[in-house]
Formats: C-alpha cells, structure tokens, sequence
C-alpha cells in the first residue's frame, strides 16, 4: 500500500513535468513580484532603519523568500476535491481500499516536490542574483527552515482540504475557495508581515492557523526569530498540523453519511 501511495507522488510529479513551461514563466512572474514589492518597501523605508521589526536587509529578504516559500507550498486541492464532489467522481472513494484524503496529500506532494525544485530553487536563485537578498550562513537556521517549509504545505495542505470537503454541504462553494486563498495570503504574512497589522489584529492572528504557513518560517529565515524562540514557533507548527487534523476527519466523516452530487 505504501508503493501505491509513492506512485501518486509520481504520478503528479510527473504530470506537472509535461507542463513545465507554465512554471518556467511562473519564475517570471514571481520575480516581478518580488522586485515590485521590494521597491515599494525600499520606498516606504526611506531614511528608516526600521519598521515593525524588520530591517529594510530583512524586509528583502523576508518578501524574496515568502514568494518562493508560496511557490512551493501553493497547490489547488481544494478545486480539485470540490470538483470531485460536485461531479460525483468522489463517490466511488468511498470503497476503494486506500484513504481519498491521503492520496491528496500525495498529489499534492508531489505537485509540491515539483515547484521546489523547477519553481522555487531556480527562482531563488535569480531572485538572489537580481535583488540584495542576504541568505543565512548558519547551517541549523537552513535545517530548521526546511522542516518549517515542509510543515507549511501540510498546513496548507490541510486548509486546502477543509474547504474543499465543504462542497459536501453546499451548492457550490467557489466562492468559499476565493475567499479563503484571499485570507490565506493576506494573513499567512506573504503580502505584508503580521507584525504590521493593528495590534488587536495580530494578536488575533497568533490563535490561528495562517501565520505558520508564512510568516513564522520566514521570520526565522531572516534572523528575525533565532534561538529557543525559534524552537517555539516550529512546535507551534506542529501543534496546528496536529489540531488540524481533528476538523478535517471530522468533516470527512460527516460527508460519509451524506453525498449530495449535482450534475450527471
């Protein structure tokens, strides 16, 4: 079983290989962002040492990597298992001998696994070339940092499959998906760090989820939060990979005693 479960890794992975050329003009694009959003903070800075805690060194590379971090932990599962509600195919997962859920969070490894080595590492590298990103020189910080990275796609992973397991219950839940990649991009950190935001609204910020896609790796990325304090936030991930995992079977054991298929 555990073969099968490698051979969706595979399989995704190879899947995205035939599209590359979409990834290759996504290096492109993300580089325009970055460079967009390193010029308006380098303006907002001004003679400004300092803003909410991050240098203007920082802030570079804060935003270089939270983009290519986004790159890799990004994938449409949540599309993917709403359209499988809606059209009914989700039906016949329900007797076939392995978890729907776990073979998603293997497509989306593997989709996942794909970005980091054609999306993230070369777009990383052209950042670097383009922009002053200044990497950590600490071997433990680029450890540390690659076990946070691999906990924010499950993180994300797990969002992504909590609102696409919501088609279950309604019509059609476009609309929840839009919101939701609104608030997972704004909230994580990838379009404005959290330390940011009003106060009461980051301190709304730590009792959720979002900022453990985003914001807490990266801040230990950039030097920003070292030592026993960035112990804490990777048990922090931790705790909400785990916490996640309650609503998710929840739901799903929900949608077991109820199919509601519109179309064909």
């Amino acid at each position: 079983m555990a073969s099968a479960y490698l051979d969706f890794i595979r399989i995704r992975f190879l899947t995205m290989l035939a599209y590359r050329v979409n990834y290759y003009s996504g290096i492109a694009i993300y580089a325009i962002n970055i460079g967009a959003y390193y010029f308006l903070w380098k303006a907002i800075y001004g003679t400004q040492t300092e803003l909410g805690g991050f240098t203007l060194a920082q802030m570079t590379t804060y935003v270089a990597v939270s983009w290519m971090a986004r790159a890799f932990y990004f994938n449409n599962l949540d599309r993917e298992i709403a359209n499988e509600i809606r059209d009914g195919s989700v039906a016949i997962q329900f007797i076939r001998p392995y978890s729907y859920l776990f073979v998603k969070l293997m497509q989306g490894l593997g989709e996942g696994l794909f970005r980091l080595l054609l999306f993230m590492v070369p777009g990383m590298i052209i950042v670097c070339l383009l922009f002053p990103v200044h990497l950590p020189t600490d071997p433990g910080v680029w450890v540390l940092y690659l076990v946070m990275l691999v906990l924010s796609f499950l993180i994300n992973t797990q969002l992504n499959m909590l609102a696409g397991l919501f088609a279950f219950f309604v019509e059609n839940n476009e609309g929840m998906l839009r919101m939701k990649r609104v608030l997972v991009d704004l909230f994580s950190g990838v379009i404005i760090p959290i330390s940011f935001f009003p106060g009461w609204l980051e301190a709304t910020m730590k009792w959720l989820p979002f900022q453990a896609i985003t914001y807490l790796p990266s801040s230990v990325f950039t030097g920003r939060t070292a030592g026993e304090e960035a112990f804490r936030v990777l048990g922090l991930q931790v705790v909400w990979f785990l916490a996640l995992i309650i609503p998710i079977a929840w739901v799903w054991r929900q949608a077991r005693y109820r199919l509601f298929v519109q179309g064909g």
